[in-house]
């Protein structure tokens, strides 16, 4: 059986004062998030909001509890490796 697993994250980047700063952040965190994990990334949603952000990572495998595990990684890679962003809610589907 294959799982799919999805993982978005609303954030909150209080230090960035213009568009072009808040995609430098973000094109870091899914770029390095796909190289660490080999999660498929993107933005969702608030594109053109300076300080928010709504990221989806997606993975699929034939375990629950690894691809659960594995969102679970993404998420505190960004908490540790971002200080600076604010993981504001967090939801995880598995299907």
């Amino acid at each position: 059986m294959i799982i799919s697993g999805c993982l978005i994250l609303k954030l909150y980047l209080p230090e960035c004062h213009s568009l072009k700063q808040k995609r430098s952040i973000l094109k870091s965190i899914l770029l390095k998030t796909r190289n660490q994990y080999n999660v498929a990334s993107a933005e969702l949603d608030f594109q053109d909001v300076w300080q928010s952000a709504l990221l989806g990572f997606s993975t699929i495998g034939s375990d629950a509890v690894i691809i659960r595990n594995a969102l679970h990684a993404v998420e505190a890679y960004i908490e540790s490796n971002w200080p600076d962003v604010q993981i504001l809610d967090t939801q995880i589907d598995l299907l």
